[in-house]
C-alpha cells in the first residue's frame, strides 16, 4: 500500500504549474486527457503526486474539505516571499520553527486558493 496522488479541480492549470514548479520546485511529471478532462501531475523527489484536473469550466469550488497540501522546500523565507510577491499568495501563517520536529513551517495560498504548508528541514 502507498499514497500515489491527490487530485484537485483547478480553473487555470498554467498558473498552478508556474506556482508549484517555479516557486515550490516541483516538476510536471505527466499530462493526459480522459473523458474531456485534462489531468496534469506534478511531483518532487518521492513518487507521490498532485493531480490538477481541468475541464474548461469554472469547477473549482471553495477548497471545501481540503485543509492543506504539504510541500517540502529548501528555503522557507525565500519561498514565502516569492509566492507573495510573484503569485499574490496570501500568508495564512508566517514561517516559524518547530524545534522539537527539526522543521520550519509556513502556510500560503496557491493561485486557486488552496492552502499549501511549506516545510523546511532545519539542520541540527
Amino acid at each position: 500500500m502507498d499514497v500515489l496522488h491527490a487530485a484537485i479541480w483547478v480553473d487555470d492549470v498554467e498558473s498552478q504549474l508556474e506556482f508549484y514548479c517555479d516557486v515550490l520546485g516541483l516538476e510536471q511529471t505527466r499530462e493526459f486527457d480522459l473523458d474531456g478532462v485534462t489531468n496534469t501531475y506534478v511531483a518532487g523527489e518521492s513518487d507521490a503526486e498532485i493531480q490538477f484536473k481541468y475541464d474548461g469550466t469554472n469547477r473549482n469550488p471553495e477548497p471545501e474539505g481540503i485543509d492543506h497540501l504539504a510541500v517540502a522546500v529548501d528555503d522557507i523565507e525565500g519561498t514565502v516571499e516569492e509566492a507573495v510577491e510573484n503569485y499574490g499568495s496570501d500568508v495564512i501563517e508566517e514561517p516559524r520553527t518547530v524545534e522539537e520536529k527539526g522543521i520550519a513551517i509556513a502556510f500560503v495560498t496557491d493561485p486557486e486558493g488552496y492552502v499549501v504548508e511549506l516545510i523546511e528541514t532545519i539542520e541540527a
